[in-house]
């Protein structure tokens, strides 16, 4: 395109290098990143993305062949790094599984055993993939893993929350910086979980001094969904968007109708981060569930990854009877942004919009 504003030219230059027809990457959404919904953003020109984190290596595999085959391949794979084993206090974990009860189902005294799947194991899944981008949350890859990542010329998108964070991401080798505001939905990608909270900064001040701080292209992520809001971040200095809650709408993203229905009405002050549902924070509507276990009654949640199997009870339960009270109902503060229309759609409109915008 002749004469465009350098905002789009530095992102038509950056979607080019990855092979994309737009700078518009999914977020890899654990747990709601169905292959359907990156095939959709795929087809579209943008990137497709799996959260990785609940599967093992096997569905893993099985999830990027089903994207290759219904689209032309444009994915990325995404990984948390793994904390220390929690400090596990079963009085502690008593009184959650007994508050837990009140919300589901009787809570089983080993619900809060359930382990993630085998890291080392899922790490060589991907490589087995080996998509063209993977990305990391919560830390950075190993050396030894990041080398073999660049033998096999996958691309490292570093997802980080702060300017350090970044710093640190650029050093260890990471190709891409992934700037994640605390407007995001779901878990917000800082290093140290204890941290979390102390350190949240929002995207429109996050990006701008990302960008300052490294030599590498860096994506803006956190309260993005729709045109405005790719023009914006595009303007400070971002070469693409990622967008994760902008697409829990499309019918491609099969979410439970309560949740989807939800997100469409729910305003940015209307969400909440929070540790009840996993035990690591996490943006998520504000139900019910989530005023009451936040509150100065409500026992403290246990650590990650245990409180996330003492809620698994109630989560399941919730969907099964389609109650938004109860959800893991996981949303950015722009959630009411976020439109029910085929993905394909949404891509074209937050690309074209921003490049009306732009001109």
């Amino acid at each position: 395109m002749t004469n465009s504003h350098p905002a789009l030219a530095r992102a038509e230059a950056f979607a080019a290098s990855f092979n994309l027809r737009v700078p518009i990457l999914l977020g890899p959404m654990a747990g709601a990143c169905p292959p359907s919904l990156s095939i959709a953003v795929a087809n579209a020109g943008g990137l497709g993305s799996c959260g990785a984190l609940l599967m093992q290596p096997a569905a893993i595999k099985a999830w990027a062949a089903e994207v290759r085959a219904g689209s032309n391949g444009a994915f990325a794979l995404n990984l948390w790094i793994p904390d220390p084993p929690p400090q596990r206090d079963a009085n502690a974990e008593g009184a959650v599984r007994a508050f837990l009860g009140e919300w589901g189902p009787e809570v089983a005294r080993e619900a809060g055993d359930a382990t993630p799947p085998d890291f080392v194991a899922q790490c060589e899944a991907m490589l087995a993939c080996a998509p063209p981008i993977i990305s990391s949350v919560m830390g950075l890859y190993p050396p030894p893993f990041v080398a073999r990542m660049k033998a096999l010329g996958i691309k490292w998108f570093a997802n980080i929350a702060t300017v350090s964070e970044a710093k640190a991401a650029e050093a260890a080798g990471a190709d891409v910086i992934v700037a994640q505001g605390m407007e995001a939905g779901g878990h917000r990608g800082t290093f140290d979980a204890e941290k979390a909270e102390a350190t949240m900064v929002g995207l429109f001040a996050l990006l701008p001094a990302v960008v300052d701080a490294v030599k590498i292209p860096v994506v803006a992520t956190g309260g993005i969904a729709d045109a405005r809001g790719v023009a914006a971040a595009l303007l400070l200095g971002a070469s693409a968007v990622q967008v994760g809650t902008g697409f829990l709408r499309c019918p491609e993203a099969k979410l439970p109708p309560a949740w989807a229905d939800a997100l469409g009405r729910t305003l940015p002050e209307q969400t909440a981060v929070s540790r009840t549902f996993s035990g690591r924070p996490g943006r998520s509507i504000a139900t019910a569930y989530v005023r009451a276990a936040t509150s100065a009654q409500a026992p403290k949640p246990a650590p990650y990854p245990v409180q996330r199997g003492l809620t698994q009870a109630m989560r399941d339960a919730a969907i099964k009877a389609n109650d938004i009270d109860r959800m893991q109902a996981w949303a950015g503060q722009a959630s009411a942004l976020a439109r029910a229309q085929p993905a394909g759609e949404v891509v074209s409109d937050l690309w074209e919009g921003a490049r009306t915008l732009l001109r």
